[in-house]
């Protein structure tokens, strides 16, 4: 079997990442969180012959989901997103008029996505477990030893809880419960900032281990 490869796409005014996913075997991928920079997603496809099967989403803050609507008008691919985050998706006007920015209403999601089930991409297959906290639908996606973690976690800090649906205690939760349960080899790409691994994070995030204190 062949490695699943993943290739970051930094974009956008708050430097979301987006991740394509890709079987080399097949030339088929998927793309994990399409946010602001459509364009730059379309070429990448298009530059390595990829045919799109699918638009994964972690969660449905803004700069995760403002390409949405351009790719899937482009490619025809499905979109697959936690119903618990349905009302802030279609809420994306809203919450691009926090940016300054007028933005439509992005095309409903075309399945949805559930704690245990299984995402197949060639012979690669990503569990998605559901890691509430920083939205009420955040999603992980886990398999060929990495986590797409969204906003969950990043290298030496954790998603925000101030925005609608955000907890602290429930992020606490989610990480504990799925991201601290893997290897500690398995790499962590988040939504924002670099890569890391659980190891590392368990080993030096403040808020796991537990020299931060919530007030």
């Amino acid at each position: 079997m062949s490695a699943l490869d993943v290739i970051t796409l930094p974009n956008g005014q708050l430097e979301q990442n987006c991740y394509l996913l890709a079987d080399p075997a097949r030339r088929g991928a998927v793309l994990v969180d399409p946010g602001e920079d459509a364009g730059m997603f379309l070429a990448e496809l298009g530059r390595r012959g990829l045919t799109l099967e699918a638009i994964w989403l972690t969660h449905a803050h803004v700069d995760h989901i403002m390409g949405v609507g351009a790719v899937k008008a482009a490619t025809g691919a499905p979109v697959y997103l936690h119903p618990a985050d349905r009302e802030l998706y279609d809420a994306l006007p809203e919450q691009g008029r926090w940016m300054g920015l007028e933005l439509e209403t992005p095309p409903p999601p075309d399945f949805p996505l559930a704690d245990g089930q299984h995402l197949v991409l060639g012979t690669h297959h990503l569990l998605v477990r559901h890691t509430p906290g920083h939205s009420p639908g955040s999603v992980s996606l886990v398999g060929d030893g990495l986590i797409l973690g969204g906003d969950v976690l990043f290298s030496g800090s954790v998603g925000r809880t101030d925005l609608p649906g955000g907890d602290f205690a429930t992020l606490l939760q989610s990480l504990h419960r799925v991201f601290l349960t893997l290897p500690d080899s398995t790499r962590v790409l988040s939504g924002h900032g670099p890569e890391t691994t659980v190891g590392i994070e368990r080993l030096t995030n403040p808020f796991l281990t537990g020299a931060y204190r919530h007030e």
